[in-house]
This record gives structure tokens, C-alpha cells and sequence, in this order.
């Protein structure tokens, strides 16, 4: 399968290239850099290409990822899925719940592959959090709360993020991980109460979001994230009528590739030497847990595997189109569906 890059930013080298790279199935054949020549240290087999009309003008490229900024997802996409392209978009997938379902439709029509590169399933914080919550040892759950912060208190380059256009800003950055993750353990919500805040001096786009799931069965589930936590919190934490679990957010895959680490089928981080999470229950008492060893590797071979036929598509469309949906419905004190 040839794979073509639309970018080589972080996005491309980071989470996209080493995967594509070390896969015997996958072959990275292209790169789009418009204006540097970065990949060629890295990749020097990938032809390097200027453009986005130049890569899908190749016939030889089975599905383009398309990596660039949110704001250019639904063009480039678009195009790629007219041109015979299987398609793959980073998250968030588009500004807009229209654009989504356009696709999708697209996709369909053409009988291409269409999925989103939602990683954050494959983080060994979030498969353990799943593990306890299928496992049901926590009851009922009645509270839950899931949070991504940082301390970022200057506002950073990246105009597509930090300018006043359309999908950017912390809520669609960051809450395209907890929304997609809140969706994948709880399913949809009967209602959402959203309160968007701009905290840093000089800010045009939102920088602190909560949203707050509320569920037929009385569960509420918030979505947090700031840029002012210079200490941490626990990032999971889940209240059920049999007990407690708190969970930190802890996988190393983006600090080591961002290092030059290359991944592999099993596990190719160190083993995680300290706790870093505690399940209290009735029936169980107190211990000290770890997350599971995360690792995007599966999302690409799981990918490869629709692509050639042999099972489900690992991030379909379809599971995005609910993640924009819920995403576009702020800022509203609160809606329904």
C-alpha cells in the first residue's frame, strides 16, 4: 500500500511517518513539503512532492493522509476521495458537522475508505480506564471526569490553533480526544452543558473548555482541559456505586518518537516501572494500578486490514460525524440532541 503524507509537520513526523515507515505492509512513498525538505533526512526513499494537487494527480498512491491544518481537512479530503484516494484525516476531523457528513457520503459513493486518526484509543491511560469500566467492578458510575490540561500561558505560532478562524482553539484541539474517548466508553449523551472560557491575556480562541455529559441514568461526565495547570490532576477519575478509580495520563509514545524511537507490533517502550493509578472498591479494598502498554502501531495495522479487506475499518467515519456533532454544539449553556 503507497501512503502519501499531505504535510510534514509534527502531525507527519511524529505520529504518522514512523508508523507508515516500519510497517511491511506499508510503504511511505510520498511527502508533501511545500516550501522545506525536512523528510528527506528521515525518509529519502519518499518522493517529495510541493503540492497537494501534485500528490493526487499520482496514480500510484492507494490512500493519502490527510495531516494539515483543520481548516483545510475538508477540501483536501474532498478532493482526494474524487481523485480514487483512500483517505485517512487527522483529528479533529472537520470544522463542521456538514462537512463530515459530506464526506462520509463521498466516501460512500465512491466506495473508498474513509477513517480519522483518533490515537488517543491507543494510549495505555485510556485502555486501562476501558479495561476498568468494562470490566464493572466500579458499579454504577455515576461521576466521571476527563481532563487534558497544559501550562501554556503564552499564546504559540500556530495560526490555525491560536487565531480567531473557525476549528481552532482548545475545544476542537483537545476536545476531540475526550469527546471521542467519552463517546467510546459511555455512547451518546441525552444533553450537553458547555462553558468555553479565554484565559490567557491577548487570547482569540478559546484556551479552557468544560462540557458535562449528562446521561438517561443520571451519569455526568465532564470534559476538561486548561492552559493554566502548572500542577498536575488526576486525569481520569471515575465515582461508581461500588467504588472509585483515579488514573494519570500517562504514555510515553509522543515523547520517544518525537526522540527518534521506532515503533514496532509489540511493546517498544520501557516497562512502566511505577504505579500510576489506584482502584478503591467495596468488594476489591485499595490497590495501586498501571496503565496497559499504549501503542498507535495497532491503529495502522488495524487500517491496513480494512484497507485489504480483512476487518473493520479501526476509526470509521461515522464515529467522527459524533464527535463533530457534539464539538459544534457550543457555545450553548445547553442543548440537546
Amino acid at each position: 500500500m503507497n501512503i502519501a503524507l499531505a504535510s510534514f509537520g509534527m502531525s507527519g513526523r511524529v505520529f504518522h511517518a514512523p508508523f507508515i515507515a516500519a510497517h511491511p505492509q506499508l510503504n511511505l512513498y510520498a511527502i508533501v513539503e511545500r516550501h522545506r525538505s525536512d523528510s528527506r533526512a528521515l525518509y529519502p526513499e519518499a518522493k517529495l512532492l510541493r503540492s497537494v494537487e501534485e500528490m493526487l494527480q499520482d496514480p500510484c498512491i492507494d490512500l493519502v493522509v490527510v495531516n494539515t491544518p483543520i481548516q483545510t481537512h475538508y477540501a483536501y479530503a474532498k478532493a482526494a476521495l474524487l481523485a480514487g484516494k483512500n483517505v485517512l484525516v487527522e483529528k479533529p476531523f472537520t470544522v463542521t458537522l456538514a462537512e463530515a457528513q459530506e464526506l462520509n457520503s463521498i466516501a460512500i459513493a465512491q466506495q473508498k475508505l474513509l477513517s480519522v486518526y483518533q490515537n488517543r484509543r491507543y494510549d495505555g491511560d485510556y485502555l486501562k480506564v476501558k479495561e476498568v469500566v468494562e470490566s464493572g467492578v466500579l458499579g454504577e458510575l455515576k461521576e466521571v471526569e476527563i481532563r487534558f490540561d497544559r501550562f501554556r500561558s503564552e499564546i504559540s505560532s500556530k495560526a490555525h490553533k491560536e487565531s480567531a478562524l473557525p476549528g481552532g482553539g482548545a475545544l476542537y484541539d483537545l476536545g476531540a480526544h475526550l469527546v471521542d474517548q467519552a463517546l467510546q466508553l459511555f455512547g451518546k449523551p441525552k444533553k450537553i452543558i458547555t462553558d468555553l472560557g479565554y484565559l490567557r491575556k491577548g487570547t482569540q480562541t478559546d484556551d479552557y473548555f468544560e462540557l458535562i455529559f449528562m446521561y438517561d441514568n443520571q451519569l455526568r461526565v465532564r470534559l476538561k482541559s486548561t492552559t493554566f495547570a502548572l500542577e498536575r490532576q488526576w486525569e481520569y477519575t471515575l465515582h461508581g456505586s461500588e467504588g472509585s478509580f483515579l488514573q494519570q495520563r500517562f504514555d510515553g509514545q509522543e515523547a520517544a518518537l518525537v526522540a527518534g524511537a521506532t515503533p514496532s507490533p509489540t511493546p517498544w517502550l520501557p516497562t512502566i516501572g511505577e504505579p500510576n493509578g489506584i482502584l478503591h472498591t467495596l468488594g476489591g479494598g485499595r490497590e495501586l494500578t498501571t496503565a496497559q502498554d499504549g501503542n498507535y502501531w495497532h491503529f495502522y495495522e488495524a487500517l491496513y486490514q480494512a484497507l485489504i479487506g480483512n476487518g473493520k475499518n479501526p476509526v470509521p467515519a461515522a464515529d467522527a460525524i459524533e464527535v463533530i456533532r457534539w464539538l459544534e454544539n457550543q457555545p450553548i449553556l445547553q442543548s440537546s440532541l
